[in-house]
């Protein structure tokens, strides 16, 4: 469990940072599982559902009382977090990693627009261009391969658009109310109804639970158990720490991180984006590299 011990300004860079690494190591995961056909619904029930087991270990943490009127709150956190997962496993599952990881760094950006008008808190102009820098590091994402566009380039572009927008919302939000709540009540509740609402996806299933293969069992778990731990970490330090704009222009560092894996250890996932050649990687890495940059402004 994360302690206040911690100084704000250190807990705002490692803690995301961690949580970024364990992202992009998750994300080839689920998208290996999903190259073996498992699919968007049943890898984002199984997903919500491993999540929901690891962030009740949070509730073992506090004994602050849950005030029943104010259920309505972590009700409407889950609804963002519910159809934001939903955009990005679509993202994963249908365009490249090395693309669809970085455009969710457009949540940067829409934390900081958020932020002022829903929690009040003022956003530095430093804070405002890393931000920017940030994002635009995507139009060099979208490099082409010999004339010809990323895979499924729109549909990766406008999920992991939607997807940003409503995990910006569920940040400031956590943000918002988590002091009140405290990290141990709130955070469980969550996703708690996040893992309810799931069950809504089993209609949409293709095929049954039992009929994923074992070894499709193997990546949908061990992605989902990265997915799960990273989202403690991050989430955890949002609501004990506040600082989403800061805490989330270091968390896109996911977006870099993402294209490094790829092109180093990316064919032990059988992985084929390695193969894009280097001119498309390297712009991608200049790309990402960008969001790098953007921390550097944070830290400095």
């Amino acid at each position: 469990m994360l302690g206040s011990v911690v100084p704000t300004s250190t807990a705002t860079v490692v803690y995301p940072l961690l949580a970024a690494l364990l992202y992009a190591f998750g994300a080839l995961l689920l998208k290996r599982s999903s190259d073996l056909g498992i699919g968007l619904w049943r890898t984002t029930f199984v997903a919500n559902l491993i999540v929901a087991s690891l962030f009740s270990l949070l509730w073992l943490f506090g004994d602050q009382p849950i005030e029943r009127d104010l259920l309505w709150q972590p009700g409407i956190i889950a609804l963002c977090l519910f159809f934001g997962q939903l955009s990005q496993f679509l993202a994963l599952e249908k365009g490249d990693v090395s693309v669809a990881v970085p455009i969710f760094g457009l949540k940067v950006v829409i934390v900081a627009f958020l932020t002022p008008f829903m929690t009040g808190d003022e956003v530095s102009l430093k804070l405002w261009i890393a931000a920017l820098l940030s994002v635009v590091g995507i139009t060099f994402l979208n490099q082409k391969d010999n004339g010809k566009r990323p895979r499924h380039l729109m549909i990766t572009l406008v999920a992991g658009g939607v997807g940003a927008f409503c995990f910006a919302i569920f940040d400031v939000l956590v943000q918002k109310w988590g002091p009140s709540w405290g990290a141990t009540r709130l955070l469980p509740c969550v996703f708690w109804i996040n893992a309810l609402l799931s069950f809504g996806l089993i209609f949409r299933f293709k095929a049954p639970l039992s009929a994923i293969p074992l070894q499709g069992w193997r990546w949908l778990t061990s992605g989902s158990v990265l997915l799960g731990t990273q989202s403690i970490i991050f989430v955890s330090t949002l609501a004990i720490y506040g600082k989403a704009t800061s805490a989330n222009i270091v968390y896109a560092s996911r977006g870099l991180l993402s294209v490094l894996l790829v092109w180093a250890i990316g064919h032990w996932f059988m992985n084929q984006e390695q193969h894009l050649g280097a001119k498309v990687l390297r712009m991608r890495l200049i790309g990402a590299a960008m969001m790098l940059s953007a921390i550097v402004l944070v830290v400095a």
